[in-house]
Parts: C-alpha cells; structure tokens; sequence
C-alpha cells in the first residue's frame, strides 16, 4: 500500500500541538537511545522512552551510530556493524510502540567524509577531494557512502561541502573543499546526485537524504574565528559563498543546515531573509532546513531567552533543531497564530520526507512497518566504500616541488638495499595514522592502522627502511649514510578518549601535542606546529640525501621552509584511512600525483589571508614579506603534466548569456590525468575585478599522444554584471592566453 498526501493531511490534522512540535524535535544524541543489559544485548534506554513519551513519538534522532571520543563511543562499547539493523529496528519499534500515531523516526547521521560509524569508511576530507577537483569522482564516492548508509538504515546524512575555506586560521578548512566557489559548487552537486540519485530518484530507494552544512558563509568569519561574525557585502555573499547552495538546490538537496555565525549582524539561524526570501523564494527549494547543534539556544542573546530563541528560529525559515531547548520550549506559542501556522508548514516538510523513506503509515494501516535490513549488505556496502576511499586518496595527492627529482628518488628506492641504501622515515607523524583521518571521525580497527614508515617497510623490508620522528633518533653516522629521507610534517584533527569538549563536540582543550585543525582549533598561527620546521633543519643539517617531504595538512599550513629544504614535497590534504598506502604508492609504486591544491599557501604565518580570487593583490604590500604567497590556488606539478594547450577560443554565445570557449589539448609521451581548469580576469564594468576567478573546469583523463578538444560554457554572471557594457576577458589555461572582448547587454539581448 502507498501513502498518500492525504494520510499527511490526516495526521497533521489528528495531532496535538506538542505532538507537532515534537516532530519537529532533534533533542536527543542517539548512542543514549540504546545500551546493553547484564548479556549485552542492545536493549532501549528510559531516556528514549521518555523523549518518546514526552511527545508523543519521536521527530527525529541523531547519530545513533555515531562513534567518537565525544559520544565515547568505541569499538568496547559502541554499535558494530553487525548490530546495526538490530539497533534500528530496536529503535523504531520502541518509537511505535509508545507513539501515538503509528510514525516512524529519522535517524540522521554524520557524513562529512564517510559516516562516522563503527565500520564506516573514513573517506579523504573535503579539502582532499578538492584537490582531485573531480566531481564525477566524487559523485560516486558519495554514492558508495549512501549505499551503507541505506544499508544500516539510515535516512539522513549531514555533509559538510558549502564552506569555502577563506581563511586558514579557521579550524574547519578541512571540511571545506578549497577557496573557490565554483569547485565548491561542483563537488556539492555531486555528493547530492551521489547520494541522493538524480532529482532524488534515490532516496528511500538505496539512497539517502542529504543535508548540506554550513549556511552560510561560516568561512569569512572574522579572524578564522568559528561560529563568528562573517562582514561580507550582499554581492561576495552571492559570489563567493552562495553558489555551493545554488548549486545543491539545483541537484535536489532535501536539506541544508544553517550554521552558527551571523550575518552582517544577523544570525544564520534567525535570518528570514537568508532562510525564506533567498532560500525558499528566490531558489525555489522545497525540503527542510535544520539548525546547527544548540545553534537555536545561542539565539538566547538576542531573543532574550530560550523559549524565544525558538520562536526566533521558527519563524525564520528553521524546521528541525538539533540538541536545543529552544524548539522543546515551542509549547510554550501554542496560543501564537504566527507560530502555529509556521510549526505546520515545518511538519508538513518533515512528514513529506519521512513519507520518502516509508516512515508514515501506508494508507489504511495504524503504523509504518520496520523494515529488514540484512547485514551482508551493509558488510557489502563497506567494502565498494573502501575500494573508493582508496582511489580517492590516491586521487587527492598533490605535488609541489620535484617533478624531475620524483623520478630519481623512485628509481633509488627500487633498487636493492646495497644499491639504494638507507631510507629513513622522519617528522612527527613518520609512523602516525590517525594525522590522515580528520575531525568526524569513528576509530579504526587496529588491524586496518598503519603509517608511511609501515607502508615503506611492507614495500622495501624493515632492514631498510628506518624510523626516526625526531633527528636524535639515530646515530649521526646513518643520517650521514642515508639514500633518501621522507619527511612526514603538517598537523592532525585526531582526537582522544581523555579530551575536553564543549557541549556541541568541539574540541575544547586541546593539549600541547593535540589536535592541531578541525572544529574547536582555530590558531593564530598558522605555520607548522610543534616546532617542525626547526627539526627539518636538524635533519638537513645531518644528511645530505635527498628530503621527501609530505604535508599532511587540514588547512594551508605554511610550508616555506619545507620547500626550500625539500627535494620532493607532497601535500597529501588529510587523505583518508587510505592516505598511507597513497604516499608510499607515489613515493615508490610510481603512481601519479594529479591533485591540485584547493588553497592557496601562504608564505609567512601572519600574511593571511590571501586568496587567489581577491581583488587586491598582497605582494609588495608587508614591508617584511615581500612576496605573501608561496603557491597558488589550482597549483600541482603533476595535474596534467605534459599536456599542452594547442589552441584556445571563445565567443560569446548569444541568447544562452554564456561565453562558449573551445580548448583544443594534447598529451605528451607519457599520457595524463587531472583537471583542466580555466581561469579568468575581467576588464571593465563598474566592480573592482579579482585578481582571478575559477570559470571552468575538466577532468581529463588522456593517453600517450591523444588530442581532444575540450568545450567549456561560462556564465555570464560569474564573470560580470548587467549594464557593464564592454568588458575585456582574459582567459587563461595551462599557461596559454587569449583575451575577449564581449558586450555585456547585447550578449544578454538587453
């Protein structure tokens, strides 16, 4: 049997005011839903019993799955996969029996890189899968996550991919896929197809509903401060953070998550026009906005108490809290026209969406049925997810320096011992793991940890490879003797089971050799931490083998000593539970590098922030930093190597109001892989123009000789206004120029 739009209206109809409320409700963490009894079976807790009793059923739960150092979920304690269709169904029959009318929960989980579930895949971050600046890629990464997810019964996944990372010192870079717009922009349309299957086709089908975080502009906030004020004018806001949320709507997202900052004054949370004119109105879209974690109770400042900051919310455009009071406190309008009227239409969106997912009763019965969920095909589900975090990984690899070098220091390291000697492994994550998981992430079995030491071990054997984090690790004689070092710098997101956080699950206090990125670690400084550079110099000092540096870096890190000290540098991004195997692969097996990086590099700590696409460029301006940037935006020695731009042109396309450019390509000898981007500055209109600006971008995978031609439609609103009249546009790819001229009005038929 179906379920019709009528049994919605019916139910809405049938229920109280704090039932309503209730569904629109995200009160409780889901690991306290359920525990173990005296022969560890899963079993209810009371407090589920009474979130359930309290309102009559339950809207929605989140992360019962979840394992981490704040949910002190472990691998002891926690639900494996195995355990999972048990743990679901334990749930949603609890929820029927003591609800009133016969629905189902949501279950929402975390997904910013993979779900952050015992099992659960860890995915490379965001600003990795940036660097493969590979939508389809992605797409079908996302797509595998989605699988497990329905698998275990999941209906909601909330993934990170509107932030743009403008700034370094904020702690949250990683879950950002770079500094620009329009990469942003493609990779969330492709997590939202991957996980949500065209125009939604997915869900509730093998797919799942995806809610998209931050909205918005959570990445301009003041000093890289998280949850802070963003000053941004209307016209950046829509150029710079606003077409990743265009784009999401424009794939189906079902959801969006509005983010704790302010706007111009304006929360994100409480901001009607962000959350209703623009988002509802002007874009059209339909599913369902939720708040941020306790976002709603922050609003308490402002509204002047907890109830009211619900109220606020509400009424703002916010259908589904997550942890707050505010929302709970809504029985206390039920005699508010204004808050009645809007506590429907936000049931009606929740219902439609647990109406997708087989949570409402079918016409005619009293309840929705638990469904099956076997656990060979979450068993199954997992593995494609690994097999794509492991391309992934090897995907996102960028190389900054020593193209021609690589290939010497390979051919050192196939050789015999007594051919290619020594290879020590060095820096503070030389045997380190968790540095290439990033924030949002369930520990990993023990059996599935490894390192750049152990990998290099497994490939060229324990008598060979030596490990030293620290110079003073090894005598002076096998530095001296050393064929080759691999330097292992940057930062890590890791968290520990003894770690302080605050009451949304950011780090707190974080201790000398903690984490040095994610939510909660936002630094003043942002040059490698833990004195990194001073030991690269120590190990220069001692040897005179070439270094092999690789960053594994959650933010743009500055790495101007690595560079000038290095022979070979690698910026791994936090690559995943893969990240590993994916350097020693590159180091050793010969695999290709064809990451670009998503950020720009700065040159010196305090020069930030600097960006590729800003209107004003920072060189010659510090006095004592000449030059600000050490590598810029879109950058990667490996991306495309050999492959030369034949011939380039554009004309404007009149009536599409886009700029049709054709690129005609070749490969060398060798063949290549990466992304085509092209890029462009603008010469007129009433707009100081930025130094540059991401128009266009392609995944080219070429053989050895191949030619292909390469087309391209950039809109005309991404490079100028209406009214600008004759603009000059430069275009440039891979080295190669040509200016245009078009006529604004008359391209657009004005």
């Amino acid at each position: 049997m179906t379920t019709g739009s009528g049994t919605i209206d019916r139910l809405i109809a049938s229920m109280s005011f704090t039932e309503k409320v209730g569904q629109l409700n995200q009160r409780l963490l889901g690991w306290r839903a359920v525990g173990r009894d005296a022969g560890g079976r899963l079993v209810a807790t009371d407090e589920l019993k009474r979130e359930i009793d309290r309102w009559g059923g339950l809207g929605t739960l989140y992360g019962l799955l979840r394992a981490d150092p704040w949910s002190g979920q472990h691998w002891g304690n926690g639900i494996r996969p195995e355990e999972r269709p048990e743990a679901v169904a334990l749930v949603q029959e609890t929820v029927l029996a003591r609800g009133a009318h016969g629905i189902g929960t949501l279950l929402s989980e975390e997904t910013p890189h993979g779900h952050q579930a015992l099992g659960g895949t860890v995915l490379p971050t965001n600003l990795a899968l940036g660097a493969t600046f590979d939508p389809q890629a992605v797409c079908e990464a996302e797509a595998a996550v989605a699988a497990e997810l329905a698998a275990s019964g999941v209906h909601i996944a909330l993934v990170s991919g509107l932030d743009i990372a403008r700034d370094p010192r904020w702690g949250r870079c990683e879950e950002c896929f770079g500094e620009d717009p329009l990469l942003a922009a493609r990779l969330c349309e492709a997590i939202v197809t991957g996980m949500q299957g065209e125009r939604r086709a997915n869900v509730g089908k093998g797919g799942v509903a995806v809610v998209l975080k931050h909205l918005a502009a959570q990445g301009e906030a003041v000093g890289g401060r998280n949850g802070q004020s963003a000053v941004v004018g209307e016209h950046d806001l829509r150029e710079i953070h606003l077409p990743p949320v265009e784009a999401g709507v424009r794939a189906g997202a079902w959801g969006f998550m509005a983010a704790y900052n302010d706007i111009d004054s304006v929360p994100c949370c409480a901001n009607p026009w962000l959350l209703r004119t623009y988002l509802r109105g002007e874009l059209g879209f339909d599913g369902v906005v939720m708040a941020d974690g306790l976002a709603v109770d922050r609003l308490a400042d402002m509204a002047g108490s907890i109830p009211a900051a619900g109220r606020a919310a509400l009424l703002a455009g916010v259908d589904i809290s997550l942890w707050d009071r505010g929302f709970a406190s809504l029985e206390e309008y039920a005699d508010d026209e204004a808050v009645a009227a809007a506590v429907d239409a936000s049931l009606r969106r929740v219902l439609e969406l647990k109406r997708a997912f087989g949570l409402l009763p079918a016409d005619g019965d009293t309840a929705m049925t638990v469904p099956d969920l076997p656990a060979d095909r979450i068993a199954r589900a997992i593995a494609v997810t690994h097999e794509r975090s492991r391309e992934m990984a090897r995907e996102s690899l960028t190389l900054l320096k020593g193209d021609e070098a690589l290939g010497g220091i390979r051919t050192l390291l196939a050789g015999t011992p007594a051919q290619g000697g020594t290879v020590v492994v060095s820096g503070p994550f030389a045997d380190d793991f968790g540095c290439f998981l990033g924030d949002y992430t369930a520990p990993v079995p023990e059996g599935e940890r490894t390192s750049v030491y152990r990998e290099l071990c497994r490939r060229y054997g324990a008598d060979r490879v030596r490990l030293a984090p620290d110079p003073g690790d090894l005598p002076e004689d096998v530095w001296a003797q050393a064929a080759a070092v691999v330097f292992v710098c940057g930062g890590t997101s890791e968290r520990s089971y003894d770690s302080a956080f605050d009451d949304n699950g950011a780090a707190k206090a974080v201790p000398e050799h903690g984490a040095t990125c994610g939510e909660g670690v936002d630094l003043s400084d942002i040059g490698l931490p833990w004195g990194q550079d001073a030991r690269l110099e120590a190990i220069a000092a001692r040897t005179g083998a070439p270094i092999v540096s690789v960053a594994v870096c959650g933010r743009a890190h500055v790495l101007t000593r690595v560079m000038d000290r290095s022979a070979v540098v690698v910026w791994a991004g936090y690559a995943g539970q893969y990240g590993p195997q994916a350097v020693a692969d590159a180091l050793a097996g010969g695999a290709a590098l064809p990451g670009r990086l998503p950020v720009t590099l700065p040159a010196y700590p305090a020069a930030v922030p600097v960006r590729y696409n800003d209107r004003q460029g920072a060189a010659h301006v510090y006095r004592d930093a000449d030059e600000p940037v050490l590598l810029p935006f879109g950058f990667g020695l490996g991306a495309l190597a050999g492959v030369t731009v034949d011939d380039m042109r554009a004309a404007a396309d009149a009536g599409s109001e886009t700029l049709a450019v054709t690129l005609a390509v070749s490969a060398g000898p060798s063949g290549a892989r990466g992304a085509l981007n092209l890029f462009a500055h603008c010469v007129g209109g009433h707009r100081v123009p930025r130094l540059s600006m991401l128009v266009g971008s392609e995944y080219l995978r070429l053989e050895a000789g191949q030619r292909r031609e390469v087309r391209m439609a950039v809109p005309f609103p991404s490079l100028m206004d209406a009214g600008d009249g004759m603009v000059r546009v430069r275009l440039t790819a891979l080295g190669r120029t040509i200016d245009v001229d078009v006529d604004v009005d008359v391209a657009r038929g004005r």
